[in-house]
């Protein structure tokens, strides 16, 4: 009898020690469970099913094939997105084929209006040649005068022979004629240039209007054709521009003055070219999507997980999306332990844990580490939380869930099934190791981009 009560006192120390030496070194609940993510599996694009190549409790591979759709309407879409590209890069040849000969239109019509220009300066400075010419006239026939007038009394006193005063007679008849003819001249330059043949104002012959190359026809007909040719182009002028103002501004379009530079990039800022390069776009773009509705034809599984809760067979027509399906993880797991409010002075982030399964007991033990608590008790995240102010409190411990991750977790070894009872023991008197370690809240995450500032610079 005494040997078989001290068995049984061998044996309660066995057992008794190490829980008591567990409990005095750890934080532990029975209020934990196994938690995962679910990734739920959903159509992008309408259409009836044609193939379903999984089933409840199927492993499978993130990128596997799941279900399929009909894919011939996307490929009779993607066909049509095809063939508007190709009506959209014909047009855009026929844009910048017409462009580059309104360019070309253009740049004659420039050299027309420079070359008017030079034309108009051509006959100012003809202008001046010949009224320098009539006044040279004026001076000879002034002094033929003379010389006529003065032999001509000569003549009647007999001085001079009537051979003499012929030659003088003729001098000035000639002297006479050539100012006639310098007259004409300077009269017919002047009708040219659209002037009268005597200025108003007793002004001078060879004056001419200081704004005359914005008066002048020939000169304002080749800046309209340059101006109608320009607009056509995407360049817009004032009738009020002068042509000199014109071509100033033509040449700003490049610091060094290159026309050729200048043209190239007028062709390529032209809005027939910009309006069907843009059409062009837009066909590449609904191309691109056809092609991308094509490929949603195959819904495919986006996580390593097992199938569960497949709800799809062939035939059905779904809506975009409408759940086929769902995926847990295997290995995206973690235990949440709702400790009492009054255990939770000693835990922090890093310490590490043992976790006790009921699946398996005391035989298998799996590790892991606090990483993180929640922002509130269980109680204020239920669905009516309670409201404490109405008079009739009655205390009750709260229990918070604390997050922790497993660190040595094997799958295919011992796999952990989501919402198993879970055991942790948490050694609080050992070192927080890992990510805020020692800490009760996580660091902010980097990189995070704030609600006001846009995704894209």
């Amino acid at each position: 009898m005494w040997i078989a009560g001290g068995v049984v006192l061998v044996l309660a120390l066995f057992e008794g020690i190490p829980w008591v030496v567990t409990a005095s070194r750890t934080v532990s609940t029975d209020d934990a469970y196994v938690s995962g993510h679910v990734t739920f599996v959903a159509a992008r694009v309408p259409g009836q099913v044609v193939r379903v190549l999984v089933d409840d409790n199927n492993r499978v591979h993130k990128g596997d094939l799941l279900v399929q759709l009909d894919p011939v309407p996307y490929q009779v879409k993607v066909d049509v997105a095809q063939a508007a590209v190709g009506v959209a890069q014909a047009a855009l040849v026929t844009a910048q084929a017409k462009v580059h000969g309104l360019a070309g239109l253009a740049r004659s019509e420039f050299f027309d209006l420079t070359h008017a220009m030079e034309g108009l300066n051509d006959q100012v400075a003809d202008l001046h040649v010949k009224v320098a010419v009539l006044q040279a006239a004026d001076a000879t026939l002034v002094k033929a005068r003379a010389d006529f007038e003065r032999e001509q009394q000569l003549y009647k006193q007999q001085i001079i022979s009537a051979q003499q005063f012929d030659a003088y007679q003729e001098a000035f008849s000639v002297a006479q004629a050539r100012r006639d003819q310098a007259q004409q001249d300077v009269y017919q330059v002047r009708a040219a240039l659209g002037l009268s043949q005597k200025p108003a104002h007793g002004d001078a012959l060879s004056d001419v209007p200081p704004a005359l190359n914005q008066t002048y026809s020939k000169v304002k007909e080749a800046q309209a054709r340059l101006m109608q040719t320009a607009a056509q182009l995407g360049s817009f002028h004032s009738f009020d521009e002068s042509p000199n103002q014109m071509i100033a501004e033509f040449y700003k379009r490049d610091p060094s003055g290159n026309i050729d530079a200048i043209f190239a990039q007028i062709l390529k800022d032209a809005p027939e070219v910009k309006q069907a390069a843009a059409k062009l776009d837009e066909a590449q773009a609904n191309l691109a999507q056809a092609r991308l509705n094509l490929s949603y034809c195959d819904v495919v599984a986006e996580i390593d997980g097992v199938v569960t809760r497949r709800n799809v067979n062939p035939g059905d027509q779904v809506l975009a999306g409408q759940g086929l399906m769902a995926l847990r993880s295997l290995t995206d797991i973690w235990v949440d332990a709702n400790f009492k409010e009054t255990q939770l002075s000693e835990l922090r982030i890093g310490q590490p844990v043992e976790l006790e399964v009921d699946m398996y007991g005391s035989r298998r033990r799996f590790k892991g580490r606090v990483s993180g608590f929640t922002m509130g008790t269980g109680s204020t995240l239920a669905l009516l939380p309670p409201e404490n102010a109405t008079g009739n409190f009655v205390k009750v411990v709260q229990r918070l869930p604390v997050r922790i991750d497993l660190t040595d977790y094997k799958p295919d070894a011992g796999p952990l099934f989501i919402g198993l009872s879970v055991t942790p023991y948490v050694y609080v008197h050992e070192k927080p190791t890992g990510p805020d370690a020692g800490r009760m809240l996580q660091s902010l995450l980097p990189g995070r981009v704030p609600v006001s500032q846009p995704l894209h610079q």
